[in-house]
């Protein structure tokens, strides 16, 4: 039998030909870095550290990127609202489809600060004294606007005048969820005037007849689609939210175990009782009672 001889000869590096038609004729006005604001961005980290520690670098960048994407996730919820109000919902479940992707980055990013050990964290946690995430004013907005009202949180953000008012704005407006609520009635559905025509800055509280029509939606999901579909993508953003503060808890468990958190609270312990919180809880609720008799 004959063997065939591969000739392997040297790789060749070509070089990439740049296309005449590129712009070389820029300004600091309309190129990349001036429209995307690069050098305020990139000269926001800040370490405290002196010298500065090589891993706070990857703390501060961590928090700054989620606190992006919270904004953008905000951005999304709010054009959701708006396409609700205005009962355009296929572009309100395009919003919500948008804020699912985010909060695959959110979770993911955890994945990053679980490769900082106990023992690098602890040579620089000292610099950054009281402040902690529970304090991050847009995840309060966040969770406002998904309907987790409490006016409780109200003075952890007094001596910041600006943000307290966007609180507050938010503690008192409709969430997302409510608003839902309101489009389903202004289409006929039985949506009791107790559910829709309330103090919004308190926190909903389940409602048997809420449940029933949700439960007439799935059972009839052909009839309607849109709303079945945005039960669903609401659901699905509230799962991703307790996945992503699942990840929170155990990151923070292996980084500094059961000591106490930054921001006062009990740490772990503190953060495993948000487990317990859902969003939308009428829409877990109504897949117990579909296909009952009750």
């Amino acid at each position: 039998m004959s063997r065939t001889a591969i000739v392997v000869g040297p790789l060749i590096m070509k070089k990439r030909q740049l296309e005449k038609t590129l712009h070389s004729d820029l300004s600091r006005d309309d190129d990349y870095t001036g429209y995307l604001r690069l050098d305020q961005l990139l000269s926001a980290q800040a370490p405290l550290s002196d010298p500065p520690h090589h891993d706070e670098m990857l703390f501060i960048i961590q928090h700054q990127v989620a606190e992006l994407w919270i904004k953008l996730v905000i951005h999304e919820i709010g054009g959701a609202i708006r396409h609700m109000r205005e009962d355009r919902l296929p572009e309100a479940v395009k919003n919500l489809a948008r804020v699912r992707q985010i909060q695959s980055q959110l979770y993911n990013q955890w994945q990053v600060l679980d490769t900082l050990t106990p023992s690098e964290y602890v040579e620089f946690r000292h610099v950054f004294g009281k402040a902690s995430g529970f304090q991050s004013a847009q995840y309060r907005i966040l969770e406002f606007s998904l309907g987790n009202k409490s006016r409780r949180m109200m003075p952890y953000y007094e001596h910041q005048p600006e943000w307290y008012a966007r609180l507050e704005v938010a503690l008192n407006a409709p969430s997302l969820y409510d608003e839902f609520l309101m489009l389903l009635a202004r289409r006929g559905m039985s949506i009791p005037d107790r559910a829709i025509d309330r103090d919004f800055s308190q926190q909903r509280e389940d409602d048997d007849e809420v449940v029933a029509v949700l439960r007439s939606i799935y059972e009839d999901r052909h009839t309607h689609w849109a709303r079945y579909e945005t039960c669903d993508a609401l659901l699905d953003i509230a799962n991703n939210f307790q996945f992503w503060r699942f990840h929170h808890m155990k990151t923070v468990e292996r980084i500094i175990g059961h000591k106490p958190g930054s921001g006062g609270s009990s740490g772990v312990a503190f953060l495993k009782k948000a487990l317990d919180f859902t969003f939308f809880p009428e829409l877990l609720r109504v897949r117990t009672e579909i296909g009952t008799n009750a």
